[in-house]
């Protein structure tokens, strides 16, 4: 969605098919949608011109490509994290 709008099953399935150990349902993903939106991170509109149900679209905005910096520099912490606490680990089991 960063890249480009999406739509919440649209996402799900992308979600299902590229993250190895996806834990998400549908029911989180569209909380976490309306969330993102009420936050701001998140625009929204309806699609009504195509055949079938209305398909609501969501954008990121100004404000959801800053919380993806935060979330970027997190990751990167814990990364750090995990990787002490494998080195150790590791050390541990050599000693054995």
């Amino acid at each position: 969605m960063a890249e480009e709008p999406a739509y919440g099953s649209g996402l799900l399935k992308k979600i299902e098919e590229e993250l190895p150990a996806n834990k998400l349902d549908s029911a989180i993903l569209y909380r976490s949608l309306q969330d993102l939106e009420k936050a701001g991170a998140l625009e929204s509109y309806w699609d009504t011109e195509e055949p079938g149900p209305a398909k609501k679209w969501y954008k990121i905005t100004p404000i959801g490509l800053e919380k993806l910096a935060e979330f970027k520099k997190d990751i990167q912490e814990r990364i750090k994290n995990l990787e002490y606490f494998l080195k150790n680990y590791n050390s541990l089991e050599n000693k054995k």
